[in-house]
């Protein structure tokens, strides 16, 4: 009874003509965010905080959360048409949405990817107003060195995710945790393997790589394909799934649902690790694991429901504890703290028109943005129709004006090309570029996690197992590496993850 007065006071709030407006904009700019490779809601809403600035709180709270979960919805309109992650929870739909929409069936895998981020936004705004309190004590649990030990989890199970060989797919991420640790140390303030150029300071950034490795480095690839260059042109377009598709996402779209939900609570998952995680989990129990890889639409079902799940999820450790799991979590902390608001426990008695208003919110977000994608569709497919000689320097020059934008600096422009030529080596010599950035992300995170739970336990290595929780996440990231390596399993694994010719 008390859940549905705190969702009757929450939609009362939500419904309001200038709550609506708001939300509408929200969706609206993170659906345009998500489709432009390049911009993603951390630069969007960086930009747009200080303009929240005269918006009431849950207004300017409702826009935001909007931009946030609309570019996850648009993230996949890149994947699947040109083989371009717009966001780092976008790169497993390249997998096998990109070949969807090489075999003329970009339709069907755009509007899966709707309906299943529709159906998994709407079951995690559920979970958040039902299960915000007790699952929130869940992340009470974790410390430093329960964050480390999850991460380590994670990376082992990009390596049972990745394609081709264990070592290759073990170098792509030892590669990408190196490339993360490039910068400043947050703890000593020394500069570390910048080579006294100043514009790697701060790092190299996730757009860069990202957009160097799958943007720059497919345009390379098919530029040398004839064949590649023709696909779209030669052959009738589908615009919508078969009830065979629908039929055969239903399964995963569910499963990627409950993936999401659960590793959006903890810091250091999220939407990233949720998609990653889902697809390996389907290749792993699918019926169709030879079509993987080569367009199964459950391949594009699991990641972006899972990836929704999350992004919603992302907000119970953040209303319920005050602790952001991502970037994005961080900015909203920014724009709660410029209208004085203390994010944690407290918002729930103190705030309440805002924290349920935001959950109500969620749900008319979801459903705006159904309707928003569903009908752009067909002008997507429309797009694959357009001659490769005039789309690829469109796609080159909005990477880089994407890749401009996020800092302004010429220098990541050119960083970006490199990795494109970099990324155009990984293709040749059939490395899987997934895992690299799975290791870019979580690397720095895992390595600050790692020194502060040392800290913590006064350099004492032994916290890691003798903490129940940590403990349990090392043995399962150890049981996984067996598993992988085990001669049967080994295998089955290449029989699954063999590379579509």
């Amino acid at each position: 009874m008390e859940l549905l007065n705190n969702l009757a006071l929450g939609f009362s709030t939500a419904f309001t003509l200038q709550n609506l407006l708001y939300a509408f904009l929200g969706c609206m700019i993170g659906t345009m965010i998500g489709v432009l490779p390049g911009l993603g809601p951390i630069a969007t809403i960086s930009m747009l905080l200080p303009a929240t600035f005269v918006l009431p709180p849950t207004a300017a709270l409702i826009m935001l959360a909007g931009i946030y979960y609309g570019a996850q919805y648009g993230g996949s309109t890149t994947s699947i048409l040109v083989n371009i992650p717009g966001e780092a929870s976008s790169v497993v739909t390249c997998i096998d949405g990109y070949q969807m929409a090489r075999r003329g069936r970009a339709g069907p895998a755009l509007a899966t990817a709707a309906l299943a981020s529709f159906f998994a936004g709407t079951v995690a705004t559920m979970a958040i107003a039902a299960f915000a309190p007790p699952l929130a004590e869940l992340a009470f649990k974790f410390g430093a060195a329960e964050y480390f030990s999850l991460m380590v989890l994670g990376l082992v199970g990009a390596v049972a995710l990745a394609s081709g060989s264990l070592p290759k797919a073990v170098a792509m991420i030892v590669l990408g945790v190196l490339l993360g640790l490039i910068g400043t140390d947050v703890n000593s303030g020394v500069q570390r393997y910048t080579y006294d150029i100043q514009s790697l300071a701060d790092g190299i950034g996730f757009v860069v790589i990202a957009m160097g490795v799958f943007g720059f480095a497919e345009v390379i690839t098919n530029l040398e394909k004839k064949e590649a260059r023709e696909v779209f042109t030669d052959q009738k377009l589908q615009i919508y799934p078969s009830k065979d598709d629908v039929k055969r996402a239903a399964g995963p779209t569910m499963r990627g649902t409950l993936l999401g939900s659960v590793l959006g609570l903890l810091p250091g998952g999220g939407a990233s690790l949720a998609s990653f995680g889902a697809y390996t989990l389907e290749k792993k129990i699918s019926k169709n694991k030879h079509e993987f890889g080569k367009g199964a639409v459950e391949g594009v079902a699991a990641p972006e429901s899972a990836n929704n799940a999350a992004a919603q999820t992302n907000f119970i450790p953040l209303l319920t504890l005050g602790i952001p799991p991502n970037a994005v979590m961080a900015l909203m902390v920014g724009a709660m703290t410029i209208h004085n608001i203390q994010p944690g426990p407290q918002v729930m008695t103190s705030n309440p028109e805002l924290f349920w208003g935001l959950i109500a919110s969620m749900w008319i977000g979801n459903a705006m943005l159904v309707i928003l994608n569903l009908p752009l569709i067909g002008i997507w497919v429309r797009l694959l129709k357009v001659p490769y000689r005039f789309l690829y320097p469109a796609i080159l020059t909005f990477c880089c004006i994407g890749v401009y934008t996020v800092n302004n600096n010429v220098f990541d422009v050119f960083m970006t090309a490199i990795f494109g030529f970099i990324g155009y080596v990984f293709i040749k010599l059939k490395c899987e570029p997934a895992p690299l950035l799975l290791g870019f992300i979580l690397g720095p995170m895992m390595e600050e996690n790692f020194r502060r739970a040392l800290l913590l336990s006064r350099g004492d290595f032994s916290t890691f197992v003798t903490r129940p929780l940590s403990a349990t996440l090392l043995v399962l990231a150890l049981v996984l590496v067996l598993l992988v390596t085990l001669p049967a399993i080994k295998s089955r694994r290449e029989e699954v993850f063999t590379e579509p010719t």
